[in-house]
């Protein structure tokens, strides 16, 4: 077990350990004399107290006031490859580029930033071609004792287009992926499917309270589309008898008949389409329909609304949700799949899937219907 470091024990100037009770480890951080800024020197103590000497050394040197980066100092005494610091710098700005060129979403481009953050403080001061699996398996380490493995997860992904980005501008070796060498953490899912019974029992709590809460819990099950593009479904989407979806997730087209009917509930896209027009002057298929504190009557209601008011919907159905934990507005997506599959529709093209192994995740009820057997 690692002792927590005493402050006096430390005899290098700027050269600071920074023990972590949730890994019961000492990371070690050099302080730089002139800006104040701290830079991650990883656990390696005999490394990180040669560092210190070193950008000591190098700093007493210089004769003027301009500040040193330290990322280089450290690249310049080991050779001539960058450090990890360095690297995240370029591989963030290849992000920014990507985000402004539509290549990726907003979503993705801030999902990034807390792995990135998180290398740069764990491994930060290594040079980028030195990283090896044992500093990524750390750092994953870390959000599953937390008890985030999906974080995890995110985080292996992000850093191993870390290194790919690094292989394409060859500032590490063809191949060379630590993040890809580690093990992928396992996500035990515990939210509950949603039945169809359970439904019923929410929309009708749901579209007492609020006319838009039943208006979009309806088109959640006759469209099969996400939360984020019911909110910003239009009138002016319906042409030719469809309704057009651009897809905000995937960038998927998607057009669904409103001669489309969910047989399980009796509604076709028609019928629900129809219900959603109101005589204020609205765009939006889910619209307010009373003006409120924070929205005027016609105003768009957004995803976060939706969410808030699903959950306090569903809290007081009072359903029993098992050890699972309660199912989310996104489940009637798979509600909706496992409905529309019964009745013979191409799931796959209705939810915008590229694989039917997509499809198969939202087919998969989690046990929580009872597999009939048919004589």
């Amino acid at each position: 077990m690692a002792a927590r470091p005493r402050k006096n024990n430390v005899s290098v100037p700027n050269l600071y350990p920074l023990f972590s009770r949730k890994v019961n480890k000492v990371y070690w951080r050099y302080k730089h004399p002139v800006t104040g800024k701290f830079h991650s020197l990883g656990t390696d103590e005999t490394e990180a107290v040669a560092i210190a000497i070193e950008a000591n050394s190098r700093l007493a040197e210089q004769r003027s006031r301009q500040v040193l980066a330290i990322s280089d100092i450290i690249a310049t005494s080991k050779g001539k490859a960058i450090t990890a610091s360095t690297w995240l710098d370029r591989y963030w700005k290849i992000q920014d580029e990507r985000l402004k060129t539509g290549d990726i979403k907003l979503n993705t481009h801030k999902q990034k930033k807390r792995p990135v953050a998180l290398m740069r403080e764990r491994v930060g001061m290594k040079l980028i071609s030195s990283v090896d699996v044992r500093d990524i398996a750390q750092i994953l380490d870390e959000s599953i004792s937390d008890g985030q493995p999906r974080m995890a997860q995110v985080i292996r992904s992000v850093l191993i287009d870390v290194f790919k980005e690094a292989q394409h501008a060859g500032e590490v070796p063809p191949g060379f992926n630590p993040a890809l060498a580690t093990k992928q953490p396992r996500r035990k899912i515990t939210r509950q499917r949603l039945s169809l019974d359970e439904w019923l029992a929410i929309f009708e709590i749901a579209d007492s309270k609020h006319k838009y809460m039943g208006n979009a819990m309806l088109l959640a099950i006759v469209t099969a589309q996400r939360i984020g593009d019911i909110s910003r479904m239009k009138f002016s989407d319906i042409w030719d008898d469809h309704l057009h979806i651009l897809q905000e997730k995937t960038g998927s087209k998607i057009a669904i008949p409103l001669s489309l009917r969910c047989n399980a509930i009796n509604w076709s896209l028609r019928d629900v389409v129809a219900r959603c027009r109101d005589y204020a002057v609205s765009p939006y298929l889910v619209h307010f329909f009373r003006s409120t504190s924070q929205a005027a009557r016609g105003a768009q209601v957004k995803a976060r609304t939706l969410t808030m008011n699903f959950s306090n919907a569903r809290d007081l159905a009072n359903i029993d949700w098992k050890d699972g934990t309660p199912a989310t507005f996104h489940e009637q997506r798979s509600l909706a799949e496992r409905l529309f599959k019964e009745q013979g529709i191409n799931t796959q093209k209705l939810l915008g899937h590229k694989s039917s192994k997509q499809t198969d995740a939202y087919h998969n009820d989690r046990g929580k219907e009872w597999a009939k057997v048919s004589l």
